[in-house]
C-alpha cells in the first residue's frame, strides 16, 4: 500500500459498492435480537447543516455497532416533506411545490450518501408523496370515527392584505411578513384533535420513560401542566346573577379576593361594558389585544394593564360586590377566562392592585406578625387563615379542603383539576399538507370520506399568488359529490398540521410498502418500540408529545401492542462556532460539503463524534478537523508499513516477551473500554480516544517483538473504527487480506485474563505528599509493599529522625507512610 490515504477515491469506491450490494438492506426474519434506531427524519430545505451530520454521525455508530454486536437492525430515512416554505418557494420562485420538494430530497439524498450513513434505503418514506398521506388521511378518519376530531370556531392570524391565515412563524412585530399589513385576529371554523383526551396519561406514563432524558421529561410535564384546584362560581347581578366561574388553586385566599379579572374576549365582556362611560375606551383595549401575541400579554415582563368595566360580581360566600376589570394578562384560552385578584397572596395581583389602587386583603398571617400592618409585597407563604369569618385561625393547607367542601355544600364550586395542554388545531390554510378527508353537504352535513376513496389528492389547478389559500382556488378539488347522497357537495380546503406527518412515521417504516393499510400489526409489533430515538431538544414538547399521543390511539384501536414510541431517546447538542450556533447571519456557517469535499466524511464523522459527548454542545474547531484527517493519515500508514505481516500472519504469541504482553493488555483494555463507552454510555468521545492510544502504542511497539500479537492489534483497529469511519475501515479491511465485508464482522470481545497486570506502579507518600514511586509484583500482599516502600532511599530520607507510626496501602494504587 504505497500510494497516500485518498478519502475522496476510497469514499466514493465503497458508497457505490454497498448500495449495489445492498448491504444494509433490514433483515425481516432473523433469530437474532432487534434494535430500531431510528434519526429523526429532515425537512427537505435542499442541503445538510452540521446539526445534520452530528445527528446522522451519531445514529450511524449506533446502527453498525448492534449490527456487529448480533443485532438485526432496522435503520431508516425519509422526509418529512409537506409545510410552508415550499408553498413560499411555489410564491417566489414559481415552481411547484412538489418539483421544488423533490429536487431538494434527491440533494440531500446525495448528501447522505456521500456521509456513508447505512440506511436502509429500501423503506424511504415521503410525507407529500400520495402514498404515504393517503395513510395520514386515513389516520385522520380512524380519530375522527373515535371521536378524537372536531371542527369548531378558533381565533387565527389573518392578513386582510394578502387575504389569508398566517402561520405564528409568519408574524413578525404584529405584521404580515410578506406585505406588512397589520395581521389581525378572526375567528375561523377549524378542525382539532382532542388531545385533552390523553393529557392524564400522557403525564402519568412519562415516569415509565426511564431512558429519556429528565430535561425533556420536566419539559413536558410543564407544558400538560397539570393543576388541581377548585372552580369557584362568583355571580353578576345586574346580568341576572349570571354566573362567571373562576378556577383557582388557593381557594384559602377565597376571602382576600377584592376585584374580579375577564379576559378581553371572555363573553360576559360584551355584556357588562354595554352603555357604561368607559365601554368605547374598553373596546379600543380589546381590538388591540386580538393583536397581540399570548406570550407578549403574559410574560413576567409586560406590563399589567387594565380597565375597570363599571360591574360587579358578587362573592359566594361572603356576598360582597366586587369590582370587574378587564385586563391584557388574562387569557381566554387558559382556565376559564376570569381569575380572582387576591393581592395580598399573589405577587402579579399585588402589583396589579398597587397600580390601579385596589384593596389588599391580608387573609393569611404568619403566626407572631402583627396583624395590623400593612405588606410591602405579597405574602405566598403558609400560614393561619384571618380576615375569613368562620375559617379564622386554620392553617391554609386545611383551610384549602374546608373552603372547597363548603362551596359544594352550597352549589357555589367544585374541586377538579385542570391542564394547561390545550386540543391540538390541526388546520392549516394552505395548499402543501395532506388535505383533510372531509365533505361538506347541505343534506348530509359533515360526511368523512370513505377510506376507500383514499387519497384525497392534491390538484394541480391552484393558483399560488399568496392571497389565499391555493386550494380555494381549485373548482376540481372543492366541487365534489356527497358520498352518502350522491348530491353535490365541496370538499374541505383546509389541510393538516405537518406535525401528523411526523407523528406516526417510525410506524410506517415497520411496514413501508404496505398498501391496505398504515401499517400491519405484525410488522409494528416486531419492530417497536424504537430502541433509540436521536433528535434536537427543539422537539422536546411538540414532535414527541403528539407522537406518544398517536401511539396511545392508535394502541387504544388495537393497532399497536405498545403505547410509547420511543423507548430511549438522545437529544444531541448544538454545533457552535466561536460560542455561537452556527448561522448565515452569524456568517459562521461550516457546510458539511466544505468538509468532505476537503478531507473526507470519514474526518468529518470523526472529528464531530470526537469533539464532544453527544449530548453536549460541539465546538467546532478547524484544528480539530485537522487533528482528525491526520490521525486517520496515521492509521493509514500503520497498515500499510505492516501489510507484510498479513501475508503470512504468525500466530500470536503475547507471552513471549514484555512488549508482546503490554501490547496484548492494551488491546484487551481497548476492546472493553469501546465496548462499554459505545455499548451503553454512547461515549464516544472517549471510545476513540482509546482507539488512539492503541495505535501509538502499535507505533511503538518494537520490531523485534511477536509480529502475531501485532497483527491482532492492527486488525481490531480496523474493526473498531469501522463504526465510527466506515469506508477508511472497509478499505483497510481488504488491505489486509479479507474479502468480505468489515460491517458484516462479529465485533471484537475481549479477554479478562489478558487485562491482568504483573506488576503495578504505587505512589508513596509520607505524610499525604508523594515521595517516590514504587514498582511491585501484582500479587504482592500488603506486608511486602509496606516493607519495599520502608526500603527506598527517598522515603528513608524523609524519615531520618522520625518514628513511623503508621503504613496505610491503598492496593494498585498509593503507599501512605504516616511519621513524626
Amino acid at each position: 500500500m504505497t500510494q497516500g490515504y485518498n478519502p475522496h477515491q476510497i469514499e466514493h469506491k465503497w458508497q457505490q459498492i454497498w448500495g449495489e450490494r445492498h448491504i444494509y438492506r433490514t433483515v425481516e426474519e432473523s433469530d437474532k435480537p432487534k434494535f430500531y434506531t431510528l434519526e429523526q427524519f429532515p425537512y427537505p430545505s435542499g442541503k445538510l447543516h452540521m446539526g445534520h451530520m452530528r445527528v446522522y454521525s451519531i445514529g450511524d455508530v449506533i446502527a453498525r455497532f448492534k449490527r456487529m454486536n448480533g443485532y438485526r437492525v432496522l435503520h431508516p430515512m425519509g422526509w418529512d416533506a409537506f409545510g410552508l416554505p415550499a408553498e413560499n418557494a411555489a410564491i417566489k420562485n414559481n415552481v411547484h411545490p412538489a418539483k421544488w420538494t423533490m429536487d431538494n430530497i434527491a440533494h440531500m439524498k446525495e448528501q447522505q450518501n456521500q456521509l456513508g450513513v447505512s440506511y436502509d434505503w429500501d423503506r424511504e418514506v415521503t410525507t407529500c408523496q400520495p402514498d404515504y398521506y393517503r395513510f395520514t388521511q386515513w389516520l385522520f378518519l380512524l380519530f375522527y370515527e373515535r371521536g378524537l376530531a372536531y371542527r369548531k370556531k378558533a381565533a387565527v392570524n389573518w392578513c386582510p392584505g394578502c387575504q389569508t391565515v398566517l402561520a405564528n412563524e409568519q408574524v413578525e412585530d404584529g405584521r404580515c411578513w410578506r406585505c406588512d399589513t397589520v395581521v389581525e385576529k378572526k375567528e375561523l371554523e377549524q378542525w382539532f384533535f382532542r388531545i385533552t383526551e390523553y393529557a392524564d396519561r400522557l403525564l402519568h406514563d412519562l415516569d415509565k420513560l426511564d431512558e429519556w432524558p429528565e430535561k425533556v421529561k420536566t419539559m413536558q410535564r410543564n407544558w400538560i401542566g397539570r393543576s388541581e384546584g377548585t372552580n369557584v362560581t362568583f355571580t353578576i347581578p345586574e346580568l341576572n346573577d349570571a354566573p362567571v366561574t373562576v378556577f383557582t388553586t388557593r381557594p384559602d385566599t377565597l376571602f382576600g379576593v377584592t376585584y374580579m379579572v375577564l379576559a378581553p374576549e371572555h363573553p360576559l365582556v360584551e355584556q357588562v361594558i354595554r352603555g357604561k362611560a368607559q365601554e368605547r375606551q374598553i373596546r379600543e383595549f380589546i381590538a388591540r389585544m386580538r393583536n397581540e401575541s399570548e406570550m407578549s400579554r403574559t410574560s413576567a415582563d409586560a406590563e399589567k394593564v387594565g380597565y375597570f368595566t363599571g360591574a360587579y360580581a358578587k362573592h359566594p360566600l361572603t356576598g360582597e360586590e366586587v369590582p370587574i376589570w378587564v385586563a391584557n394578562y388574562v387569557l381566554m384560552d387558559y382556565g376559564t377566562g376570569a381569575v380572582m385578584g387576591v393581592p395580598a397572596h399573589d405577587e402579579r395581583d399585588f402589583a396589579f392592585a398597587k397600580k390601579y389602587h385596589l384593596p389588599i386583603r391580608k387573609v393569611i398571617d404568619r403566626p407572631g406578625d402583627p396583624l395590623g400592618e400593612p405588606l410591602s409585597e405579597a405574602y405566598v407563604e403558609d400560614g393561619v387563615l384571618v380576615n375569613s369569618g368562620q375559617f379564622n385561625g386554620m392553617p391554609n393547607r386545611k383551610a384549602i379542603v374546608e373552603i372547597s367542601k363548603a362551596l359544594e355544600s352550597q352549589g357555589k364550586g367544585e374541586r377538579t383539576v385542570t391542564y394547561k395542554l390545550r386540543d391540538w388545531l390541526i388546520s392549516r390554510q394552505r395548499y402543501w399538507g395532506a388535505p383533510i378527508p372531509i365533505i361538506y353537504c347541505d343534506a348530509c352535513g359533515t360526511v368523512p370520506v370513505p377510506k376507500e376513496q383514499l387519497p384525497v389528492l392534491l390538484p394541480e389547478d391552484v393558483t399560488f399568488d399568496g392571497r389565499s389559500n391555493p386550494l380555494t382556488t381549485s373548482p376540481s378539488f372543492v366541487d365534489t359529490t356527497c358520498p352518502r347522497c350522491g348530491q353535490p357537495a365541496r370538499r374541505e380546503t383546509d389541510t393538516m398540521d405537518t406535525f401528523i406527518d411526523s407523528s406516526w412515521y417510525y410506524l410506517r417504516y415497520t411496514d413501508p410498502h404496505n398498501e391496505e393499510k398504515p401499517f400491519s400489526k405484525e410488522m409494528a409489533d416486531k419492530w417497536m418500540q424504537v430502541d433509540e430515538y436521536i433528535g434536537g431538544i427543539e422537539h422536546a414538547i411538540l414532535h414527541l408529545l403528539y407522537s406518544r399521543f398517536f401511539t396511545k390511539v392508535l394502541y387504544d384501536a388495537g393497532m399497536v401492542s405498545t403505547d410509547e414510541p420511543f423507548k430511549s431517546l438522545l437529544t444531541q447538542g448544538m454545533v457552535l462556532k466561536d460560542g455561537a450556533k452556527m448561522s448565515k447571519s452569524k456568517g459562521n456557517v461550516v457546510s458539511p460539503d466544505e468538509i468532505i469535499e476537503q478531507y473526507g466524511a470519514d474526518t468529518g464523522r470523526l472529528f464531530i463524534l470526537f469533539a464532544a459527548p453527544p449530548d453536549r454542545d460541539l465546538e467546532w474547531s478547524d484544528s480539530g478537523v485537522e487533528g482528525s484527517y491526520r490521525f486517520l493519515n496515521r492509521v493509514w500508514r500503520v497498515v500499510g508499513e505492516h501489510k507484510h505481516i498479513f501475508e503470512d500472519r504468525p500466530q500470536a504469541e503475547p507471552d513471549v516477551d514484555k512488549e508482546s504482553k503490554a501490547l496484548n493488555r492494551t488491546l484487551h483494555y481497548t476492546i472493553k473500554k469501546v465496548t462499554e463507552d459505545v455499548g451503553t454510555r454512547y461515549n464516544f468521545n472517549t471510545a476513540i480516544s482509546a482507539i488512539m492510544e492503541l495505535v501509538n502504542a502499535v507505533q511503538s511497539y518494537p520490531q523485534t517483538a511477536d509480529r502475531g500479537t501485532l497483527a491482532d492489534a492492527i486488525e481490531h483497529i480496523v474493526l473498531l473504527l469501522a463504526p465510527f469511519t466506515p469506508h477508511i475501515a472497509e478499505e483497510l479491511w481488504q488491505q489486509i487480506g479479507h474479502r468480505d465485508s468489515v460491517h458484516e464482522q462479529a465485533w471484537p470481545t475481549f479477554d479478562e485474563a489478558a487485562l491482568a497486570l504483573d506488576e503495578v506502579e504505587l505512589a508513596v507518600q509520607v505524610n499525604g505528599k508523594v515521595r517516590d514511586k514504587l514498582t511491585v509484583p501484582a500479587g504482592a500482599d500488603n506486608k511486602e509493599v509496606e516493607e519495599m516502600a520502608l526500603a527506598r532511599s527517598k522515603v528513608q530520607q524523609q524519615l531520618n529522625g522520625k518514628t513511623v507510626h503508621k503504613v496505610i496501602v491503598v492496593p494498585k494504587k498509593l503507599v501512605n507512610i504516616v511519621a513524626k
